[in-house]
């Protein structure tokens, strides 16, 4: 697999980009082109592989498009305060060098995704969580995030002692309030009597929210110290400054988008990680790139729900699965959102 790190933009009007090739385990650049020479890519969201969360979910489902479907893979890392034209640079590049797909990781990709693809009309051009751009050539694949934070929301409302929980989002934006949504719903539905405590790590244009692990801390120890003894985080690599605060508090924290019990680099607090609320990112990926390589790619909606598993809660942690009163309250919940018993609300 090729790693893209860090593309520069040299300018808008230059046709070359700055381009340093790492091997990243799987195939090295070296390799490139070998098997059956198909080639996909994605391109990495706020913060980059590394992250714990959205964007390791994104390449867990290259990686396996690699090993499974014979392609070789590429990944392009952001770069600090960027802007759209960099995006632009970064998946016209990518597309010029005949990956097919080429997917942004995240709604930021979108105005991007919407100038580049109509100029690659045999390229197909995935973009995550994103509907606002739409084409022949574009998959927007989409989650149900309310759903899965709503079934995080009745845990946090079993566990609590304090009956105050926190929610963290990183930026406050549509889609970050979905999961402030779900969550807040699905407490008081549960326990109308708990308190949820909501804060906002930034506010657009300044989307640092989603790649400071301090911010996250810092938010956490707040609520922590006003009392709140449960926490979930929608905030990307934040989000791992608030799973570190709230457990070296020795209270409860929910990770997001990836089974962040599993990862690495949160492994010393993973006794504290009650759950995480997963979205199947890596298949959507992966779902993508094997479309495009059968000949029958994805176009338009693609969306993850709660009942195919596109959404859910993770059960890694043994803490959590002998909860019985609790992840029997949470089956109910899923039976009863998967059933349309309840509609889950996607803004406060």
């Amino acid at each position: 697999m090729r790693r893209i790190t860090r593309i520069a933009t040299v300018g808008i009007a230059s046709t070359a980009l700055a381009l340093s090739a790492t091997a990243c385990g799987g195939k090295s650049s070296s390799e490139a082109g070998s098997g059956s020479g198909a080639k996909a890519a994605i391109a990495y969201d706020i913060g980059g592989r590394g992250d714990q969360s959205f964007n390791d979910a994104a390449y867990a489902g290259l990686a396996k498009a690699e090993k499974e479907l014979d392609i070789t893979g590429a990944e392009a890392e952001p770069s600090e305060g960027e802007g759209d034209p960099d995006k632009v640079q970064r998946l016209t590049s990518l597309a010029r060098a005949g990956n097919n797909p080429v997917i942004g990781v995240g709604f930021a990709y979108a105005p991007a995704i919407a100038e580049v693809a109509p100029k690659f009309p045999n390229t197909t051009f995935g973009l995550i969580d994103d509907t606002s751009k739409t084409g022949k050539n574009i998959a927007n694949l989409v989650f149900n995030e309310e759903q899965g934070s709503y079934l995080a929301g009745v845990a946090a409302a079993k566990v609590t002692k304090s009956n105050t929980v926190g929610f963290i989002g990183g930026v406050e934006v549509p889609l970050i309030k979905k999961f402030e949504a779900g969550f807040v719903q699905g407490v008081k539905d549960t326990n109308k009597n708990v308190n949820v405590k909501v804060q906002y790590l930034t506010q657009p244009p300044d989307f640092g929210g989603f790649s400071k692990p301090d911010l996250g801390k810092a938010a956490a120890q707040g609520q922590l110290d006003a009392g709140a003894d449960v926490i979930y985080a929608a905030a990307g690599l934040a989000g791992s400054g608030s799973i570190e605060a709230a457990a070296k508090a020795k209270k409860w924290a929910i990770g997001v988008d990836s089974d962040q019990y599993k990862q690495r680099g949160l492994a010393q607090y993973q006794d504290y990680i009650l759950t995480s609320v997963t979205k199947d990112v890596s298949g959507a990926v992966y779902n993508l790139i094997k479309s495009v390589k059968d000949g029958k790619p994805q176009s338009g909606e693609v969306r993850y729900g709660l009942d195919k598993g596109g959404v859910g809660l993770a059960t890694s942690n043994p803490a959590f699965t002998k909860m019985t009163e609790v992840t029997a309250a949470i089956d109910k919940a899923k039976a009863d959102i998967v059933a349309g018993k309840v509609t889950v609300k996607t803004a406060p």
